[in-house]
């Protein structure tokens, strides 16, 4: 899973790379030439839907969706891993609620051959298809990670699912963080 959580970070670090030379390309046009490439703004959409679709996976596959832990930690392990499992069902839930209504959305756009309301008059099809699959990309994650708990949970393995679904806490952030630093270290030597 971190696998493909490196490799989603980097397509949309390059996806906003490109998109800032783009942004930056207009603007030297607008103020040199008097003219514009247009559609930075929709451009910017798309990259923006696609990127923060995929970063579900990312947040996802870091533990680092938004949970109020505070009293986490003070509960036995069976309830800290009964509510970790849940929380990994209820994401499998979320991500096939968004496909359930993404699909829709898709339908919709081809029935009425949707485009942009902009100059490039884009057939929404083809972003939303993106974002679409950028959404599927998350669901499945969210699904397998919720057999893997599923499986722990009901295997009586508590000491695992904790510590493969637990939020992550600032001790275990930190070490994570000296961890790349440590791995940056080695590789500029």
């Amino acid at each position: 899973m971190e696998f493909v959580a490196t490799w989603i970070s980097r397509l949309f670090g390059w996806s906003l790379l490109g998109l800032s030379a783009f942004v930056a390309l207009e603007t030297v046009m607008r103020k040199l030439f008097n003219t514009s490439l247009q559609g930075a703004d929709e451009l910017g959409g798309y990259v923006l839907a696609f990127g923060s679709s995929l970063a579900f996976v990312v947040t996802l596959a870091e533990r680092a969706h938004i949970r109020i832990d505070v009293l986490h930690q003070k509960f036995p392990l069976f309830m800290q891993s009964l509510i970790d499992w849940l929380a990994a069902v209820s994401m499998a839930v979320l991500g096939c609620f968004f496909l359930y209504v993404g699909w829709f959305v898709l339908k919709d756009t081809l029935a009425y051959g949707s485009t942009a309301a902009t100059p490039w008059a884009t057939p929404l099809i083809w972003p939303q298809t993106a974002w679409y699959g950028a959404l599927a990309v998350f669901s499945i994650s969210a699904i397998l990670l919720s057999f893997r708990a599923t499986w722990l949970f009901f295997r009586r393995d508590y000491n695992t699912l904790t510590a493969e679904f637990n939020p992550k806490g600032a001790a275990e952030e930190l070490a994570d963080e000296l961890q790349e630093l440590n791995k940056r270290k080695g590789h500029d030597q």
